[in-house]
């Protein structure tokens, strides 16, 4: 049973850890992608050093480790919990102005900045949350609860089994990562220096979720060709490689394979940048389902209307290149079940009705599982993440926490 009297910190480090600009950069070929995620990151290993966890520390790449070491005599797989400390390139992360909307009463939430409102229709996890603390920004930046809501929760639980060592539990590692949001957070991890058996992403959004399936996912770079000359004398020679994009965007599926038209278990593709001049112009296309062999026909059918493109305007060419992203976790997972079963059992020890649909994105927990480290995806209580629309509720972060605790103790009795 978790301590009534426990009071929580997850909140105080929460607000504390938004004040750092830690915005990364998807046009970066550094790594970290921002030198000012490091802040954060190097402030959290002092964190957690001084609340006792003697091997805390940062690496050269940004990565914060840390060893609460087991008290069981019981031979426990370690677990990792992990979050992530970079905020969205979407929207800005500096000079966040948290405010904390106590005993909510319902309704829309209006922001001071901007005009910004928060909607219930647009939110219906809000319908829920009547008298509960609702942390939103000012409206002018991201809030960053995704993932500093994950972090401060994670810090949280280990300051609860710090103070209570009659909670059993095994060796409890704890890893928070630099460049999520752009896709790199697992680029240059040291998963035989964290040591972990298994592990749990804090990244999710409503009470109860359990993530362990999400989208395979590739990206194709695709790089039209034409010809270039004066537009005075263009005349029979000049090939616009803009236009040639604009007839293959045109080309396009647009009831069975857009974004804006898909739900659920459908796939789609969706070009997400369009850069270029007459010479040449060049498209970046996301390719997503939940079946790994579909990304391939999607491929094909992506080459065969570039093909089509290029054939309206002779003498053009075209470039095809598939980058591979990430696959369904759930393809490793489903060897692990007790992983997410574990997870399901201590939601439902707290009183919380799981909540068990894919992700219609992807996680850390995608790479790490492929790498070796099998990682559903547990709730943060994050919500309209990438936006000034953000918010979170102070119970669902502390809910949150009592989760991570509730982890540890079932793999310490199910060992």
């Amino acid at each position: 049973m978790f301590d009534p009297k426990y009071k929580f910190t997850c909140v105080d480090r929460f607000l504390n850890y938004v004040k750092y600009d830690t915005q990364s950069d998807e046009e970066s070929i550094s790594f970290p992608s921002t030198e000012k995620q490091k802040k954060l990151s190097a402030d959290l290993a002092k964190e957690l050093k001084k609340m006792g966890l003697k091997d805390a520390a940062m690496d050269k790449w940004g990565y914060v480790m840390a060893t609460l070491p087991a008290n069981t005599e019981k031979k426990v797989p370690p677990i990792a919990f992990i979050a992530h400390v970079d905020t969205s390139p979407a929207v800005t992360g500096k000079n966040v102005k948290p405010i904390i909307h106590k005993k909510y009463k319902g309704g829309d939430i209006k922001l001071p900045k901007e005009g910004r409102v928060i909607k219930v229709s647009e939110n219906p996890d809000l319908k829920g949350m009547k008298g509960f603390d609702i942390i939103t920004t000012d409206g002018s930046t991201l809030l960053g609860a995704d993932n500093k809501a994950g972090v401060a929760e994670i810090m949280d639980a280990v300051n609860y089994l710090l103070a209570h060592p009659e909670v059993k539990h095994g060796q409890i590692k704890i890893c928070f990562t630099p460049d999520e949001e752009v896709g790199r957070g697992t680029e240059k991890i040291d998963l035989k220096k964290l040591g972990a058996k298994y592990a749990y992403t804090v990244d999710g959004s409503s009470r109860g979720e359990v993530e362990s399936e999400t989208f395979s996912a590739d990206m194709v770079v695709l790089k039209f060709i034409g010809k270039n000359i004066h537009p005075g004398y263009a005349k029979n020679q000049m090939i616009n490689s803009a236009k040639i994009a604009a007839a293959f965007i045109e080309s396009l599926p647009k009831k069975t394979l857009s974004p804006e038209t898909t739900e659920k278990r459908q796939g789609y593709v969706h070009v997400t940048t369009m850069n270029g001049l007459e010479e040449a112009t060049t498209l970046k296309i996301i390719i997503r389902d939940f079946e790994t062999p579909k990304l391939k026909q999607y491929e094909n059918l992506l080459e065969k209307l570039a093909k089509k493109a290029v054939a309206k305007f002779p003498g053009s060419k075209y470039e095809f290149k598939v980058v591979n992203q990430y696959r369904n976790m759930w393809e490793v997972l489903k060897k692990h079940p007790q992983v997410t079963k574990f997870a399901v059992q201590a939601m439902k020890n707290l009183g919380i009705k799981p909540i068990m649909h894919p992700i219609r994105g992807g996680t850390d927990g995608s790479r790490l599982s492929f790498m070796g480290l099998p990682t559903p995806n547990i709730f943060a209580g994050e919500h309209s993440f990438h936006s000034q629309l953000e918010w979170v509720a102070v119970q669902d972060m502390e809910m949150a926490v009592k989760v991570i605790v509730e982890i540890a103790k079932i793999w310490e009795k199910r060992s």
